[in-house]
């Protein structure tokens, strides 16, 4: 194999190939990217058993091949070669060595051989649809903060991917929650997509997911069946399993008769919770507020390190109302909101509280209060 590749297209192609890759695995090829030239174009493929990940890149390709090479090493040689370099990469299969050429510069790296790779079994999907790169790109990154980190809910460990129904209409929706808050994010439901299993994508998957759908123009070709999802561009194809796990019914943890409303500037209200939150204990991290008319006061109160306290304008028609919360969920919460103002629905001290943009209701947010 040998093939010829510039610099910038090979560190994207080998940047999204290492970051699959896990840094600390029993067996050797999965810290492999297997690349394999043929035509015009060398794919790059990587996996962790549980997701794969191939990324096509264009190439003067001499002699078609196939190797596998470690994945980190490759994109830490090549994210430290000068921009625009025209990188040249042969492997020599006497010597199971791969060379790694650009200028004056000339890198050994020992291989594995292709054979030993594991190719990730082919799904029949059940379900075929393609969608734009912004719709789920805000469906995962405004619901992913609120994925679980526990293992033991391992079924929590994700997003929740399916088909709902909201105002009459059927809708594409993700909702991930931690049991302290949750997030649920609603899109038109694309041609084609009416048929399509719920899956619970994982934490890693929507991370990996991100770099695909940074471009506004790009159609997201999105492919369901029960164990596993792919999403792909014509450059880069994104395979996963997803958790096998039955995700809780979450609408009867939305609360339904929340009718004291403020609203508030979202990010004055981030604002001032980051700076009241600054003296409150590392563990708790709780953040009292005392809502009466018009008027929000933000207060914190930790023994051990101070007090803090500030005064907000928001709109409150309402009997007072004091309530306590995490400070970083109402951070991440507030973070979320596009448009100016953020609508909090409370009903009591001890009850959820639910968040929104305007009356927006297709992103909607629940928070847990803590006692304070």
């Amino acid at each position: 194999m040998k093939f010829s590749i510039e610099r910038g297209t090979l560190l994207k192609a080998v940047a999204q190939a290492q970051s699959v890759v896990e840094r600390r695995n029993t067996i050797p090829i999965l810290a492999n990217v297997l690349i394999e030239a043929e035509g015009e174009a060398v794919h790059f493929r990587a996996t962790d058993l549980d997701i794969e990940v191939v990324d096509r890149a264009p190439a003067q390709v001499e002699r078609a091949g196939a190797v596998t090479v470690s994945a980190v090493m490759l994109h830490e040689i090549v994210r430290k070669l000068p921009d625009g370099a025209l990188v040249s990469l042969a492997d020599d299969a006497v010597s199971g060595r791969l060379t790694v050429q650009a200028g004056r510069s000339n890198f050994n790296l020992a291989t594995l051989p292709k054979e030993d790779f594991p190719v990730m079994a082919s799904s029949e999907y059940a379900s075929n649809f393609a969608a734009p790169a912004p719709m789920l790109r805000r469906l995962f990154d405004k619901s992913k903060f609120a994925i679980s980190t526990e293992e033991t809910r391992y079924y929590l460990n994700g997003v929740y991917l399916h088909v709902a129904e909201a105002d009459g209409a059927q809708v594409l929706r993700c909702v991930a929650t931690d049991g302290h808050r949750l997030a649920r994010i609603d899109a038109a439901l694309p041609d084609g997509a009416a048929e399509m299993p719920g899956v619970i994508v994982p934490r890693k998957t929507v991370g990996e997911l991100r770099k695909l759908l940074d471009d506004d123009e790009m159609e997201i070709a999105v492919s369901v069946s029960e164990t596993k999802i792919r999403f792909a561009t014509p450059d880069i194809t994104l395979t996963s399993k997803v958790i096998d796990g039955t995700f809780p019914d979450y609408t009867r943890v939305i609360p339904q008769g929340n009718t004291r409303r403020m609203e508030v500037d979202a990010a004055e209200f981030a604002k001032a919770v980051d700076r009241v939150a600054t003296v409150s204990s590392e563990r708790s991290r709780a953040v009292k507020l005392a809502i009466d008319e018009d008027r929000l006061i933000l207060s914190v109160n930790a023994p051990d390190s101070g007090a803090a306290e500030e005064e907000v304008v928001v709109a409150y028609g309402d009997e007072r109302l004091e309530i306590g919360f995490n400070a970083k969920y109402l951070l991440e919460i507030a973070s979320q909101v596009d448009r100016e103002n953020a609508v909090f629905l409370f009903n009591s001290s001890g009850d959820p509280t639910l968040m929104r943009e305007g009356d927006d209701t297709s992103a909607v947010y629940v928070v847990m209060p803590m006692r304070v």
